[in-house]
Protein backbone atom coordinates (compact mmCIF):
# COMPACT_ATOMS: atom_id res chain seq x y z
CA UNK A 1 0.00 0.00 0.00
CA UNK A 2 2.83 2.44 0.81
CA UNK A 3 4.47 1.63 -2.52
CA UNK A 4 1.20 2.43 -4.33
CA UNK A 5 0.93 5.75 -2.49
CA UNK A 6 4.51 6.67 -3.40
CA UNK A 7 3.94 5.78 -7.06
CA UNK A 8 0.69 7.77 -7.11
CA UNK A 9 2.36 10.77 -5.49
CA UNK A 10 5.21 10.60 -8.01
CA UNK A 11 2.72 10.53 -10.89
CA UNK A 12 0.80 13.53 -9.55
CA UNK A 13 4.02 15.52 -9.08
CA UNK A 14 5.16 14.60 -12.60
CA UNK A 15 1.83 15.69 -14.12
CA UNK A 16 1.84 18.98 -12.24
CA UNK A 17 5.42 19.69 -13.29
CA UNK A 18 4.54 19.08 -16.95
CA UNK A 19 1.59 21.48 -16.69
CA UNK A 20 3.79 24.19 -15.22
CA UNK A 21 6.41 23.67 -17.93
CA UNK A 22 3.74 23.84 -20.66
CA UNK A 23 2.78 27.32 -19.44
CA UNK A 24 6.39 28.48 -19.82
CA UNK A 25 6.65 27.49 -23.49
CA UNK A 26 7.05 30.12 -26.20
CA UNK A 27 3.61 30.97 -27.58
CA UNK A 28 2.72 31.72 -31.19
CA UNK A 29 -0.70 33.23 -31.97
CA UNK A 30 -2.81 32.53 -35.05
CA UNK A 31 -6.29 33.65 -36.05
CA UNK A 32 -8.43 31.95 -38.65
CA UNK A 33 -10.82 34.38 -40.35
CA UNK A 34 -12.55 33.98 -43.71
CA UNK A 35 -10.71 30.63 -44.01
CA UNK A 36 -7.31 32.38 -43.97
CA UNK A 37 -4.62 32.13 -41.30
CA UNK A 38 -3.47 35.49 -39.94
CA UNK A 39 -0.58 35.90 -39.93
CA UNK A 40 0.16 33.41 -42.69
CA UNK A 41 3.75 33.08 -41.48
CA UNK A 42 4.84 32.46 -37.89
CA UNK A 43 8.32 32.01 -36.42
CA UNK A 44 9.59 29.71 -33.68
CA UNK A 45 13.03 29.09 -32.18
CA UNK A 46 14.90 25.96 -33.28
CA UNK A 47 15.42 23.18 -30.78
CA UNK A 48 12.69 24.40 -28.39
CA UNK A 49 9.21 23.15 -27.61
CA UNK A 50 6.51 25.76 -28.25
CA UNK A 51 2.77 26.13 -28.52
CA UNK A 52 0.52 27.58 -31.19
CA UNK A 53 -2.69 29.21 -29.96
CA UNK A 54 -5.29 29.23 -32.76
CA UNK A 55 -8.55 31.18 -32.55
CA UNK A 56 -11.19 30.33 -35.14
CA UNK A 57 -13.28 33.41 -35.95
CA UNK A 58 -15.19 31.62 -38.72
CA UNK A 59 -18.67 30.15 -38.38
CA UNK A 60 -17.46 26.73 -39.54
CA UNK A 61 -15.01 24.29 -37.95
CA UNK A 62 -11.52 23.82 -39.32
CA UNK A 63 -8.82 21.22 -38.90
CA UNK A 64 -5.37 22.69 -38.28
CA UNK A 65 -2.97 20.28 -39.92
CA UNK A 66 0.72 19.96 -40.68
CA UNK A 67 2.15 16.88 -42.29
CA UNK A 68 5.57 18.58 -42.05
CA UNK A 69 5.60 18.65 -38.23
CA UNK A 70 2.94 16.01 -37.63
CA UNK A 71 -0.02 17.77 -36.04
CA UNK A 72 -3.75 17.85 -36.68
CA UNK A 73 -6.45 19.21 -34.46
CA UNK A 74 -10.05 20.37 -34.95
CA UNK A 75 -10.97 23.91 -33.92
CA UNK A 76 -14.68 24.63 -33.58
CA UNK A 77 -16.37 27.85 -34.73
CA UNK A 78 -15.42 30.68 -32.35
CA UNK A 79 -13.16 28.17 -30.60
CA UNK A 80 -9.56 28.27 -29.43
CA UNK A 81 -7.09 25.39 -29.49
CA UNK A 82 -3.52 24.91 -28.36
CA UNK A 83 -1.19 22.90 -30.58
CA UNK A 84 2.09 21.80 -28.99
CA UNK A 85 5.07 21.29 -31.27
CA UNK A 86 8.83 21.00 -31.28
CA UNK A 87 11.57 20.90 -30.71
CA UNK A 88 12.15 21.26 -34.47
CA UNK A 89 15.25 21.75 -36.58
CA UNK A 90 15.71 25.03 -38.43
CA UNK A 91 13.67 25.13 -41.60
CA UNK A 92 10.28 25.94 -43.08
CA UNK A 93 7.24 23.83 -42.20
CA UNK A 94 3.89 24.05 -43.98
CA UNK A 95 0.54 24.02 -42.16
CA UNK A 96 -2.97 24.30 -43.55
CA UNK A 97 -6.66 24.11 -42.82
CA UNK A 98 -7.70 20.68 -44.01
CA UNK A 99 -11.32 21.75 -44.69
CA UNK A 100 -10.31 24.84 -46.75
CA UNK A 101 -6.94 23.92 -48.25
CA UNK A 102 -7.25 26.38 -51.12
CA UNK A 103 -7.22 29.42 -48.76
CA UNK A 104 -6.10 28.30 -45.28
CA UNK A 105 -2.35 28.05 -45.88
CA UNK A 106 0.55 28.99 -43.64
CA UNK A 107 4.23 28.55 -42.94
CA UNK A 108 6.12 27.99 -39.72
CA UNK A 109 9.68 29.25 -39.97
CA UNK A 110 11.99 27.73 -37.39
CA UNK A 111 15.26 29.62 -36.84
Amino acid sequence: MQRLCRVSAALVISLLASLVLADDLPELSLVLKDHVFRPSEIRAPAGVKFKIILKNQDITPEEFESTDFGREKIVLPDGVITVYAGPLKAGTYRFFGDFHQNTAQGRLIVE
